[in-house]
């Protein structure tokens, strides 16, 4: 009866009859029936939901290791090709001594592995071959005791940096942490090597991560090697010590930053922000010197010419000089078609090359508001250029100075930039390439690419001298001073330390 009561409102004691009140019990009875045996119901579709979801995941799962069963065999059948290929080469080379060919002209087939690859093109994703790109195939992998593999960080690592000073390490992921390893400077393989290697870890972040915002997305040393400036997805630099002491937050962007470089002198740095900004930072204060407005889109790129000015590039597919007290732009750089990527200052400061994502690069001058050269030799987005170390203002001043580019075409050509000619293609990757550095005396040029392959290639000669094979695609590479040793980082939260010798 007690039960029967909470179906019936106070009010409804006072204002009905016996008889409607056990009327309004009746339907509130059977409402409340009906009630439980939509929810038994829906219940019981939740689970049968639960169970079609189950079985998707299991029917992927098989799928995908099926998937992966029919990639091995692939590659075993490729490489098992491949070997056999190698074999009728040998031979051929002991019947007949093939004549050397210029690999400039990869018409005439001297670039073997280029040929390859044209030709393989189509059939799957077989595995790029540990052979150099000259006319007679030579194993050139780097073995596995001449690799230091870096563990620790636990999200994909997206730059890394030598110290200037040496036998420092530092790397940046989106874990929200920095990490600067202390690499001895015997070989990988050393007894010294293999103790318990140091390791600082700088921590971008108090207590609970935010995941949007944790990223560590760019790094730069000052020239002396005692400070690491980094930038982050939460739109703040930070200066440490090599020690892994935070010395300084600059605090001032509001968007994340992509890009910061020292200056030379080591009192500015400047950051490149997608709000638009450029900023740069009195090191010694910490206090902001000088915001930058010019701008109409995220600033990607950031260069210094000199001590005092500096170029900065967006995706509003411009370019500007800009110079500390100076209020409007130096000198406008406008031609690009598509976002401007990356920009870099020649060793004099006298000629800016950029790329975009209008498949080209270019060559400025202060001297001209016009590009000098428009190279257009790739097929899709530029991603990254360098300069050689070598010409006028270099430690290698009798070298000819050239231009690398890496594009998400999988090739990286190489340019002579006086007369904006292109000297070799180098085709040796499968997927887009992120990053390319040269070797310190202007010999040998590094390149990682998303196909997890590390190439070594001769500048002189344009074919792979060395390659490495990681588990990850590769987001930079970078040579220390001495140029026997090369770092990569991995898309798989490692990052790679290699030894290099001829």
């Amino acid at each position: 009866m007690d039960e029967d009561f909470s179906f019936i409102q106070p009010l409804d004691l006072i204002t009905k009859d016996v008889y409607e009140l056990q009327k309004i019990i009746k339907e509130k009875k059977e409402n409340a029936q009906q009630d439980r045996h939509r929810e038994k119901n829906k219940g019981s579709i939740e689970m049968d939901k639960e169970q079609e979801r189950e079985n998707a995941r299991e029917r992927e799962k098989e799928k995908k290791q099926r998937d992966n069963e029919r990639e091995r065999d692939r590659d075993r059948i490729e490489r098992d090709r491949d070997m056999i290929e190698m074999d009728r080469e040998r031979e051929k080379g002991k019947d007949k001594e093939k004549p050397q060919e210029d690999p400039i002209d990869a018409k005439q087939g001297g670039n073997k592995i280029s040929t390859r690859h044209e030709e393989n093109a189509n059939s799957g994703r077989p595995e790029p071959m540990d052979i150099c790109t000259s006319s007679m195939s030579l194993p050139c992998g780097i073995p596995s005791c001449d690799v230091t593999v870096l563990e620790g960080h636990t999200s994909e690592v997206f730059a890394c940096a030598w110290s200037p000073a040496g036998s420092l390490l530092a790397s940046g992921s989106g874990d929200a942490t920095a990490r600067i390893w202390t690499i001895g400077d015997g070989p990988c393989n050393s007894s010294m090597q293999n103790g318990s290697r140091a390791v600082v870890i700088l921590k971008h972040f108090k207590g609970r991560i935010n995941e949007k915002s944790k990223d560590v997305t760019t790094l730069d040393w000052n020239g002396e090697g005692s400070l690491l400036a980094t930038g982050s997805y939460d739109g703040q630099a930070r200066i440490w010590s090599r020690d892994g002491e935070l010395v300084t937050t600059l605090n001032k962007h509001k968007g994340p930053i992509f890009s910061l470089k020292w200056n030379k002198k080591g009192d500015y740095l400047v950051s490149g922000s997608v709000d638009k900004t450029a900023i740069v930072w009195d090191t010694k204060t910490g206090e902001s010197k000088q915001q930058f407005e010019f701008h109409s889109a995220p600033t990607l790129d950031v260069d210094w010419r000199n001590n005092v000015s500096f170029a900065t590039c967006s995706t509003d597919h411009m370019i500007y000089v800009c110079k500390v007290g100076e209020n409007r732009p130096i000198k406008t750089f406008s031609g690009h078609q598509g976002e401007v990527n990356a920009i870099k200052w020649d060793p004099t400061g006298s000629l800016l090359a950029s790329c975009s994502d209008d498949s080209t690069a270019k060559i400025w001058s202060m001297k001209q508001d016009t590009y000098i050269h428009d190279l257009k030799e790739h097929a899709k987005e530029i991603y990254t250029i360098k300069w050689s170390p070598t010409g006028p203002g270099t430690n290698n001043p009798n070298q000819q100075l050239v231009l690398a580019s890496a594009s998400f075409d999988s090739m990286i050509k190489l340019w002579d930039v006086e007369l904006g000619r292109l000297l070799y293609s180098f085709n040796g990757h499968r997927d887009p390439v992120y990053s390319v550095a040269f070797s310190p005396n202007g010999e040998y040029l590094a390149s990682g690419s998303l196909d997890k392959y590390l190439h070594i290639w001769s500048v002189k000669e344009g074919k792979i001298v060395k390659t490495y094979s990681g588990n990850g695609g590769i987001f930079e590479v970078c040579w220390n001073k001495e140029g026997d040793k090369i770092a990569a980082c991995f898309a798989n939260n490692v990052v790679c330390v290699l030894d290099f010798r001829m």
